[in-house]
């Protein structure tokens, strides 16, 4: 399984924005595009896709189950949409969005239905996202650790969350960071100021140098081509032992995204 390290992200992006920040992203470079059903783009993430001159198998595209398919009878008949919308026959990778612990669909019943998608063809991957520790090992206990490439997580040098992506490496799992700037919080940190100028580089190379040096996937956006494009040079950015440290002491828990009834108790 192989998860690329940098991908273009499209939450909170629509309409005509997302087209723009799609092609704009495939053009500079990206060859990861990471959407949802919920953020109501993915017609528009597809046709972004489909006016590049990008060929499908060069593209690695991820896509996210909402919660109102997670029943056996629509989590299928949702992806096929999903799939429809995208103009492509398959997703590179699936990933159930929330947990949603308590909801009206166990994680058995999803997680199966998410296996028979790949089994199906529909997906070449499966994974999860914003999972804690114990609802990972439940949908291990389902599918198998190898069959999960990935736990979507929010991460950023605010909220480090190394308990979980510890678990996570010893597991196997890939970690993707999103919300890796935290809503642009970072970028006014003076620390990552003062890296950035060490290095003639941007606190938002820097926020994503970090991830990315600590081995996690990233999937920042941009509406703006000349950040779409600076934010790339973070895969040239090597931070120094000192940088590092400096980052690590950053650690607030300072969490953006909990919704209730769709997020778990956090590790």
């Amino acid at each position: 399984m192989n998860i690329p390290s940098f991908g273009v992200g499209t939450f909170r992006l629509t309409g005509q924005t997302v087209i723009d920040s799609v092609r704009n992203a495939l053009d500079l470079g990206y060859r990861a595009v990471d959407t949802a059903q919920i953020y109501g783009n993915e017609a528009e993430v597809g046709q972004a896709i489909a006016e590049s001159s990008v060929a499908r198998d060069q593209l690695f595209i991820t896509t996210k189950i909402w919660r109102d398919n997670y029943a056996k009878d629509k989590l299928l008949p949702s992806l096929r949409d999903s799939l429809h919308k995208l103009r492509t026959d398959y997703v590179d990778l699936t990933l159930i969005h929330w947990p949603a612990p308590g909801g009206p669909v166990g994680l058995p019943e999803y997680m199966a239905a998410l296996a028979e998608a790949k089994a199906l063809g529909l997906t070449r991957q499966i994974g999860i996202s914003n999972f804690n520790i114990e609802l990972t090992r439940q949908a291990i206990a389902v599918v198998g650790r190898d069959a999960i490439a990935t736990n979507q997580i929010e991460l950023s040098p605010y909220l480090q969350n190394r308990k979980l992506a510890a678990f996570l490496k010893e597991q196997g799992i890939a970690v993707t960071s999103y919300m890796t700037l935290a809503y642009g919080k970072v970028l006014e940190d003076p620390v990552l100021h003062a890296i950035a100028a060490k290095h003639q580089a941007t606190p938002a190379q820097v926020a994503l140098a970090w991830a990315l040096q600590l081995g996690y996937a990233v999937i920042p956006s941009s509406t703006k081509r000349q950040n779409l494009a600076s934010n790339l040079l973070a895969r040239d950015l090597q931070l120094d032992a000192g940088d590092l440290a400096k980052i690590a002491a950053l650690e607030r828990n300072g969490r953006e995204i909990d919704p209730k009834g769709l997020a778990p108790e956090w590790d």
